[in-house]
């Protein structure tokens, strides 16, 4: 939001006081500014010049040489602007001047010298229109410096919107001045407003969904002759980022800047009663921005009778804009249900700065006030206008008056420091807050554009006195209070421990990535967002679907980081959903997945190291063995053959696998990738295996290998059994020592470690245990190498 100090200024005195340093007190205090900007310092030397002679430039259809009275000469300048005539008076840039376009120089233009330029309102950016000069009114002065007559120089400052979240006042002029008043400790001046003349007639307003609409006011105004905006509401709409367009819809726009109330004014001529309802179906409706947007049958619209004229607190229609041509108007002033207006906002994606500020929940208070400021500033503008209705005012919903009873004591348990009482009074008064002291014992009446969300319990009020004394003045002290740690779950244990392993023995890296997918990433590598559930009213549908995998959302971010690194890992322990429940519900699971990348390693050594992975994971947190056994793809983007199931217990925790070569090629085609997935969930649930301990023994150990030609289709789980068959109480460990392939030829080497505990093992007892084994080997095919 921006915030011109010049229209502060217009409801408190700012003088002697430093503008910077008062809106760095207001980001400490209220809310953070982001930018601020000096407007017009780079406008010098721009006065009021007359054009008193206008000749054509030879071998130019469009330029003509202007002479122009300064007041103090003739300046001969070429002019390519369509809208010159005698006697009008334009802003003349002299040379030696400045606008926003840099330095003005006398030049020559097809062969004529040219000494200065005619500006337009974009040129000194003081609005949009670039489609010829700026009129100038004809009672200034030839000469005179235009930022004498206009309100050019400001200082405007740049507020996040994210931080007035719970401030719907502050979506106004007038709410910024009122802090502004407290900080400097100034007066708040009222709000100049007239009341409306009574008339006879009454224009006819139906409410039908009095639960959206908490109040709705409204005035027909008729006889209006003046079209344009004064220059300067136009500055100021520029300068907070609007678009001047005509004098009606400026003033409804200036309005909601000042006071952050929105209005809409309908062409008079073209409606006759309003109703406001939803429609009972869908419908095709054109809005003013000349789109067709489909509206569905829980959207609040204003109807001309039957007919749809505007999307309530969002947009008006394309067929009852107020045009050039419009000499009355009936004006809305409403206040519609919050929640009501920000769903339809989303769900047809369209935000606007109406909709914003209905989503705040506003003030109803504000709607005969907006009115009644409203006919003010139009009747200065255009004296002759006609009140040609009364002011319908239809309050349905009023919110509930709080009133909160808070004492010295409590503001200094919360505060830490003693703040007088009348720096607490004159405190809540400067924010509008009624107060009744007695003794330090305060009863606080909130005011009603902050009862709507903000201020209701009695922190609230700790909050508004604390900011506007200023934190800054808060001496720095220890807190004094009972600390305890807090006792994490076996959740937190156990993914804190996977965490550690990948990142401390495999050097990976952990990310953090969203729950949906990111389509157009996804895409560019070649992977089709699956179906499953996704987010409603989603602006931006692209990104609505939630994730049923972790890996295509960890491959986008290989993609994008593939440049830095020839080879890396990277993993993440997050949320996806799989498909629904039977209540409704989404499934939803905490999985692990990781992704290996790299162009210098060999890829049959990668993909077995997630093997020694996992088995180290599931060892460390379970004490269990897993198994792994080839499986089929579930997804088009896995490799149809690589591809592991990991299984614990006998139940499927998840896999690893090599991408499709479709994938692989659009994502890298001279590196290998290893993903997999486990879910973390599953393994949680498996109940660990009980920790034993034994003494450990005194007698030697006896190391025991077998060299092995396996056939085929033979993997290491089938071979483990022939020893877990074997009943024997000295085999202390196994494990694969060597491994060696050739042709057709595959062979390994298995070590045994035995041991007793209770006597030196012999060679008989030793050979007799591995015959038994070899034996059992013999029968699945499996040979001692010669």
């Amino acid at each position: 939001m921006l915030v011109s100090t010049n229209w502060v200024k217009e409801f408190v005195d700012l003088n002697g006081i430093n503008i910077r340093e008062l809106i760095q007190q207001f980001t400490l205090s209220t809310a953070e500014v982001e930018e601020v900007y000096e407007k017009g310092r780079n406008i010098q030397n721009v006065v009021v010049a007359e054009i008193v002679e206008i000749n054509n430039v030879e071998k130019s259809n469009k330029l003509h040489l202007l002479t122009l009275d300064t007041g103090n000469g003739f300046h001969k300048v070429v002019c390519g602007a369509p809208n010159i005539a005698v006697g009008k008076k334009v802003p003349l840039a002299l040379p030696g001047g400045q606008i926003p376009a840099g330095k003005i120089n006398e030049c020559t233009i097809m062969g004529i010298r040219s000494a200065g330029v005619c500006c337009s309102e974009a040129d000194l950016d003081l609005g949009d229109d670039n489609s010829g000069l700026m009129d100038i009114p004809v009672q200034f002065n030839n000469g005179t410096d235009i930022k004498e007559i206009f309100d050019i120089d400001d200082v405007v400052f740049e507020v996040d919107n994210k931080s007035l979240t719970n401030r719907p006042d502050l979506w106004g002029i007038y709410g910024i001045a009122r802090e502004f008043s407290a900080l400097a400790k100034r007066e708040l001046l009222p709000l100049p407003v007239e009341k409306l003349p009574y008339a006879k007639d009454e224009f006819q307003v139906d409410i039908r969904r009095t639960d959206l609409v908490y109040r709705y006011s409204c005035v027909k105004i008729e006889n209006v002759n003046v079209k344009m905006s004064p220059i300067n509401m136009r500055i100021r709409l520029h300068y907070c980022g609007l678009r001047a367009i005509n004098l009606l819809a400026d003033l409804t726009n200036y309005i909601m800047l000042e006071l952050g109330q929105p209005m809409h004014a309908f062409d008079g001529n073209k409606i006759q009663q309003i109703r406001v309802d939803t429609p009972l179906e869908p419908f095709e409706f054109k809005t003013l921005d000349g789109q067709i947007r489909t509206i569905q049958s829980n959207m609040l619209m204003i109807y001309n009778g039957d007919v749809p004229v505007a999307i309530a607190g969002i947009m008006g229609g394309y067929d009852s804009e107020i045009n050039n041509d419009t000499t009355s108007f009936v004006l809305e002033s409403a206040n519609f249900d919050g929640v009501s207006v920000r769903k339809s906002s989303a769900a047809l994606g369209l935000r606007t700065d109406a909709s914003m500020r209905y989503e705040k929940i506003l003030d109803p208070e504000l709607t005969t006030l907006a009115i009644e400021r409203l006919y003010t500033i139009l009747k200065r503008i255009d004296n002759n206008i006609i009140v040609s209705s009364q002011v319908i005012d239809k309050y349905l919903t009023r919110f509930q008056d709080i009133t909160i009873e808070i004492d010295n004591e409590y503001i200094k348990k919360y505060t830490g420091i003693v703040i007088d009482d009348k720096v607490v009074e004159q405190t809540l008064k400067s924010l509008g807050f009624g107060v009744k002291n007695l003794d330090g014992n305060y009863t606080v009446k909130v005011p009603s554009w902050r009862a709507t969300k903000d201020v209701t319990i009695k922190a609230d009020l700790i909050e508004e006195i604390a900011r506007i004394y200023g934190y800054d003045n808060f001496d720095v002290s220890t807190t004094k209070s009972k600390l305890e740690p807090v006792e994490k779950n076996n959740t937190q244990i156990y993914d804190e421990a996977i965490k550690d392993i990948l990142v401390e023995r495999y050097n990976m890296h952990e990310v953090h990535s969203y729950i949906w997918n990111d389509a157009k990433k996804i895409n560019k590598i070649g992977i089709e967002v699956e179906e499953n559930p996704y987010i409603t009213n989603l602006i931006g549908s692209e990104n609505s679907i939630l994730r049923k995998s972790m890996i295509p959302t960890l491959l986008s971010f290989v993609y994008d980081n593939k440049t830095f690194k020839d080879e890396f890992s990277i993993f993440e322990i997050g949320r996806v959903i799989d498909g629904v429940c039977n209540d409704g519900s989404c499934n939803e699971r905490k999985h692990l997945g990781i992704v290996f990348y790299s162009r210098v390693s060999e890829e049959k050594a990668a993909y077995l190291k997630f093997f020694s992975l996992f088995s180290y994971i599931i060892k460390n947190l379970k004490r269990k063995e897993c198994r792994f056994e080839f499986s089929s793809p579930k997804s088009k983007w896995q490799h149809p053959k690589n591809i592991s199931s990991i299984f614990c217990d006998e139940v499927e925790l998840g896999y690893i696998c090599t991408l499709h070569p479709k994938v692989l090629h659009l994502l890298d085609k001279s590196a290998i990738i290893i993903c997999a997935e486990m879910d973390v969930g599953k393994l949680y649930s498996i109940v660990p295996d009980i920790v034993s301990y034994i003494e450990p023994s005194k007698y030697p150990s006896v190391d025991y290998d077998l060299s092995l030609v396996l056939p085929e289709n033979i993997v290491y789980a089938n071979i483990a059994e022939t020893w877990k068959n074997v009943s024997c109480d000295f085999l202390r460990s196994v494990k694969i020592i060597d491994e060696y392939r050739r042709d057709d030829l595959h062979s390994c080497t298995i070590r045994f470690h035995l041991q007793a505990q209770d006597r030196t093992l012999t060679s008989n007892e030793v050979q007799d245990y591995i015959d038994k084994i070899i034996s059992n080997l013999q029968k699945i095919n499996v040979f001692l190498r010669s």
